[in-house]
């Protein structure tokens, strides 16, 4: 492939394989996750909005989590299915800047907000009586809307910094969308200030979310061991049990591929881990954390009841 530099107008997506059989096979399970989480994320964030027993802090940080989801699915899977059935894998220089920034905004949004979902989870177990007092609307819509504001501002700043680099190593992308990893294997002379930008942003994104969420489960566990009943502890525990569960995979996965030495990538293995963060935690997440909970189920089938009515 001849040299380019950073005015090049295009990148190649060399995608997963390049056997017709197995693209075409890709192409229907990409679509059926795809289906599943358009429609997941869609039935919850329409029960949480028209049921008025899920009108509580937890659910509507669990709605914008739905929308983040459904969002960050739609920025990558549409073009990993139309790689997998055309035979043109390239993708605008504009094109990936645009799906590497929301991409990027999102991922870094949904830390934020789960840190958020685990000082919410803090709250509901050590101060139950207080509950819908301290989470107030008005709380959470600011603890919501800094999620956002934090996650875009970050993306602004990595975005700027990695299309200004000077690509001089080719334009294949060797992935299956515009990552952080395969962009900075293309570029030439990474100066250190772009690496403090990177530690900057891991920093602040994914670290310093991290511990808050660590230090809520502290308090949470000291909560839960001031309970005199076994059955009480277990109640409260199975409250953050699906949160526990997401933040596990979601944060697993994002340390492994953005915390370790960019001498360590092994781009074919980090494709996988890729695909679970950013196209199967989407469509797992409402199945993690709400259609398991019995006044989701309640909402659901009350739901169901007004459209065999109607």
């Amino acid at each position: 492939m001849e040299k380019v530099n950073h005015t090049v107008t295009e990148f190649i997506l060399v995608g997963f394989t390049t056997d017709p059989v197995i693209q075409l096979v890709l192409f229907g399970v990409f679509l059926l996750i795809y289906f599943t989480t358009v429609v997941g994320n869609i039935t919850l964030i329409t029960l949480i909005c028209t049921d008025s027993r899920l009108y509580t802090a937890m659910y509507f940080f669990i709605g914008n989590l739905s929308f983040l989801d459904l969002w960050y699915s739609s920025v990558y899977t549409p073009k990993i299915m139309l790689t997998c059935i055309s035979d043109d894998k390239s993708i605008s220089f504009a094109a990936c800047l645009a799906q590497f920034f929301f991409s990027a905004g999102l991922a870094y949004s949904e830390c934020y907000l789960l840190a958020t979902m685990a000082y919410d989870r803090y709250v509901a177990i050590s101060k139950p009586l207080l509950y819908s007092q301290v989470m107030s609307p008005r709380l959470s819509s600011y603890l919501v809307a800094s999620s956002y504001i934090g996650g875009f501002i970050n993306s602004i700043i990595i975005t700027s910094e990695t299309f200004t680099l000077t690509f001089c190593k080719g334009n294949v992308i060797d992935d299956f969308f515009c990552d952080l990893p395969p962009l900075v294997k293309l570029a030439c002379n990474v100066k250190d200030s772009y690496q403090n930008v990177l530690y900057f942003i891991l920093a602040s994104n994914v670290i310093s979310p991290t511990v808050l969420i660590l230090a809520s489960y502290l308090f949470i566990i000291a909560a839960i061991l001031r309970i005199r009943s076994t059955q009480g502890r277990l109640k409260a525990f199975s409250t953050c049990g699906s949160h526990l569960t997401a933040v596990t995979l979601y944060y697993g996965s994002i340390l492994y591929i953005y915390s370790r030495p960019s001498t360590s990538y092994s781009l074919e293995r980090d494709k996988i881990v890729s695909v679970f963060y950013t196209v199967a935690m989407p469509m797992l997440n409402p199945m993690i954390y709400s259609f398991r909970n019995k006044d989701v189920k309640e909402a659901l089938k009350k739901m169901r009841d007004r459209i065999c009515v109607s």
